[in-house]
Formats: C-alpha cells, sequence, structure tokens
C-alpha cells in the first residue's frame, strides 16, 4: 500500500511538472501585450467554430448531399445501360437518348475498344467528393467497366460503360451530381468573420486606449511631468484613473508639505548661522579663536545648503525641453576656470524634456566630482534610440568595482578614495542619482578609457 502510494503521488507530481512547463512554454509563445491578448481572446474562439462548422458542413452535409445527388445519376446510369443491354443487338433505339433527354443526359453507342486510362489523383480531386462518391454508386449500380472524369470539362462529367460489344458513353452536367453553391456558404463565414473581425478590433482598440493613456500618465508622472489626465473608458478603467487622480494628489500635497517644513527648518538654522557671524565679527580681530570659528560656520553652512538640497530634492521644477548640448558647454567652462582641461564630444539631438536646473546639478556634481581626483575630463553625450546616454571621462585614481555601488549613499565615504570629498558633505553622488531617477533614468560607474571613472547617466528621451 505504501509502495502504490508513494509511486502515485511521483506520478502526479511528474504531471504537474510536465504541466507547469507546458503552460511556461505556451505562456512563452502567447503574445504579452494586453491588445493582443484580447483579440486572441476574441479571434481563436471563432476560428475554431468556424473550423469546426466547415468541418461538419463539408465532411458530414456536403458528403451525404453528394453521395444522395450521385447515387441519382448512378441509378440513371444503371437503368439506362440495362435498357440498351435489353435492346436487340445492333438496334440503337431513339426511345433511349430521348429517356436520356428526360434525365439530363447525352447518351452515345461508341465503337467497342478499351476504356481510357484513370485519371491522377491531383490536389483538387482529394478534396472534392464527387470524385469518391460517383465512382462508388456507379460501383454499385453498373456491374460493368466503367470509367468516369469528372474534372476533365468544366461544368461537365463524362461517364463510360464496357459492354464487351459496344462502350456507352454518357455526358452530364456536374450539377446533378454536386451541390455547387458551398461557395456561398463559404464566402458567408469568411464575410462573417471579417466582420467581427474588425468590430472586435475597433471595440477593443477604444477599450485600450484609456490603459495606454493611464500608463503614460504615471510614467511622466513618476519622471516629474506635468501631467493632464482625464478617466475615459470602461466603469473600471476610469475607477484606476481616478485613483491615480487621487495618489498623485496625495504625492503632490506631502511634497509640498515637506517643502514647507524645509523651508522654515532652513529659515530657522539660517538665521542661527547668521547670528554666529555677527557675533564673531565684532569679536576683535587678534583673537585667535576667530579665524577656524568662521571656517566652521561657514563649513557648517555648505553642509546645511547640501543637507537641505538633498532632503527637498527639484521636484518643485517644472519640465521643459531642453539643449544637454549648451548644458554640456556651460558645465566645461566653469570647470576650465577652475583649471580642468575638459573635452565635449556630443552627437545626435539631445534635445530632451527635463527639469533644467536639476539635470545641470546632476552632471555638474559629477563634473565636480571628476576635477577634485583628475585633471583631464571628457563629456560625451549620445542619443540612442530611446534614451539619451551621457558620459564623464576622467583619468583620475577611479573607484573599485565592489565599492562602486556605496558611494551613491548618503553620507558615505570610502577612506582614501577618490569620492571623499574636501570640505564636502558626502552627497555630491547620492544627489546625482536621485536627479536622474527622478527623470526615469539611471547613473553607472564603469572604468573609464581615460584610465579612470566613468559616470554614465541614462535619460529617457
Amino acid at each position: 500500500m505504501i509502495a502504490a502510494a508513494s509511486s502515485a503521488l511521483e506520478a502526479l507530481s511528474r504531471l504537474r511538472q510536465v504541466w507547469r512547463w507546458a503552460a511556461r512554454s505556451l505562456a512563452e509563445l502567447l503574445p504579452k501585450g494586453l491588445y493582443a491578448r484580447s483579440l486572441l481572446i476574441v479571434i481563436l474562439p471563432m476560428v475554431l467554430l468556424q473550423t469546426a462548422v466547415a468541418y461538419v458542413f463539408m465532411q458530414r452535409h456536403w458528403d451525404i448531399v453528394t453521395h444522395r445527388l450521385s447515387a441519382a445519376v448512378a441509378r440513371d446510369v444503371g437503368a439506362m445501360v440495362d435498357l440498351y443491354v435489353a435492346m436487340p443487338a445492333g438496334v440503337d433505339d431513339p426511345k433511349l437518348h430521348a429517356i436520356a433527354a428526360r434525365f439530363h443526359m447525352d447518351v452515345e453507342s461508341l465503337p467497342p475498344g478499351p476504356l481510357p486510362p484513370k485519371m491522377p489523383p491531383t490536389f483538387f480531386n482529394v478534396l472534392d467528393p464527387l470524385t469518391r462518391a460517383l465512382p462508388e454508386e456507379l460501383s454499385a449500380e453498373v456491374r460493368y467497366p466503367l470509367w468516369v472524369d469528372t474534372v476533365g470539362r468544366s461544368g461537365l462529367m463524362e461517364i463510360r460503360v464496357d459492354l464487351g460489344g459496344r462502350v456507352l458513353r454518357f455526358v452530364t452536367r456536374r450539377t446533378l451530381a454536386y451541390e455547387p453553391n458551398v461557395h456561398i456558404f463559404i464566402l458567408w463565414m469568411l464575410g462573417a468573420s471579417a466582420v467581427l473581425v474588425t468590430v472586435a478590433i475597433l471595440f477593443l482598440r477604444n477599450q485600450i486606449r484609456p490603459i495606454l493613456r493611464l500608463a503614460d500618465a504615471a510614467e511622466d508622472f513618476g519622471k516629474g511631468r506635468d501631467v493632464e489626465f482625464h478617466p475615459r473608458g470602461a466603469r473600471e478603467v476610469r475607477q484606476a484613473g481616478y485613483a491615480f487622480i487621487e495618489m498623485k494628489r496625495r504625492i503632490e500635497r506631502a511634497s509640498e508639505q515637506r517643502t514647507a517644513m524645509l523651508n522654515g527648518v532652513s529659515h530657522d538654522l539660517r538665521t542661527v548661522l547668521t547670528r554666529f557671524k555677527l557675533s564673531l565679527a565684532v569679536i576683535e580681530d587678534e583673537s585667535a579663536e576667530v579665524e577656524p570659528m568662521q571656517m566652521d560656520v561657514n563649513e557648517m553652512q555648505r553642509m546645511l545648503e547640501a543637507y537641505l538640497a538633498f532632503a527637498r530634492g527639484d521636484a518643485g521644477e517644472p519640465t521643459e525641453p531642453t539643449d544637454l548640448r549648451g548644458v554640456l558647454d556651460g558645465l566645461r567652462a566653469d570647470a576650465e576656470r577652475h583649471g580642468a582641461r575638459v573635452e565635449v564630444e556630443a552627437k545626435g539631438d539631445l534635445n530632451v524634456r527635463v527639469r533644467p536646473l536639476a539635470i545641470k546639478r546632476c552632471l555638474g556634481n559629477l563634473v565636480a566630482n571628476a576635477e577634485r581626483h583628475a585633471k583631464t575630463i571628457a563629456l560625451k553625450a549620445a542619443r540612442e534610440q530611446r534614451f539619451v546616454t551621457i558620459c564623464v571621462d576622467d583619468d583620475g585614481p577611479g573607484i573599485a568595482p565592489e565599492h562602486r555601488e556605496d558611494v551613491f549613499r548618503p553620507f558615505h565615504r570610502l577612506d582614501e578614495a577618490r569620492n571623499q570629498d574636501e570640505g564636502g558633505s558626502g552627497l555630491g553622488l547620492a544627489i546625482a542619482r536621485d536627479i536622474a531617477r527622478s527623470h526615469g533614468g539611471e547613473i553607472t560607474l564603469l572604468s573609464s578609457p581615460l584610465g579612470g571613472l566613468r559616470a554614465s547617466v541614462r535619460l529617457p528621451i
């Protein structure tokens, strides 16, 4: 019992694995988009239904009708053969032709001779049920050798019966043993399918469009762009749209409250620092402690500005079309005034909708970080299909690969590393990545062709 149960469980487990593998394989073959999947849901049952109907009609109804009509023609031919055999030898009775005319046939008596060879099968012969039904029915009604040609002439069919001394040749229309209006049914099926598919495509397109608008609005809002979205479409889609608008309002309110709080904190702290500066200003200059205290106050002010800028971010700045080529030229001029050697290489259309001051600050932090540790800086920008990539290369000491992700953490410093800010707050790279991600982009650190570090900024167009 235990062995049988174990075998059954093992077989069930294998069956589940096979089912999961088949489901994953089918999922890989199916389309990934909602529009394509919806069309597949509508069209696939229609195609299966039409296929089943066509199979039933073509294989059942059409075959039955063709066999019945062929049986009627075979009985007429058998009666004509029996009548001709019963007639005296050598007599060609006109009544035979009159009876054949009533059966819509043309009969002719030919001299004795071998029957023509059997017609070679073709693709259309295989599909045509008449090529199977008529010979079967004739063989059941006529005892003599016969030859049938149902495709040799357009709209006609020929039957020859070898009676030994004579050969009877029958010529009649195919429509007597064949249903000629099958194509009308097929055309109706194809036409109805085309109409239904067209209606499904138009309807689904109108249903998918509001979902795509909602996705675009969410993507633009995530990149900090201005969003004007009005929910449309089905009830569920409108409900999702209203939920997105409410979420957007809550996020904007939270951002406004945080900005207001930080402005108040910065105002209070600046007031205290200003008092410190005034107090130091009235102290006698010969005091040995005045200059270090002034340096500490200035350092505190710089750190305070950096902290508040990192916490506040640049989300309040509106987006607008910006030529990144001009931004790079401005950064080169600033770096050259500080004594650095900077090269700029820009390719393609670099006009991107971003927050100009935020992007300038992001790239400026990267360039300033390179200035502190390198003598040569190269700025390269290129437009790809959907992104603009900006690279800041330098010939400095670089950063070990295992520490490149750590330097983006706020307030994180590497001992004896190139990002250890002299008098800085350790927030430059963190602010730069935060700005890039707020635009839907990313910053990565790589090895530079100049021998130092490469900071690669990737922004969506």
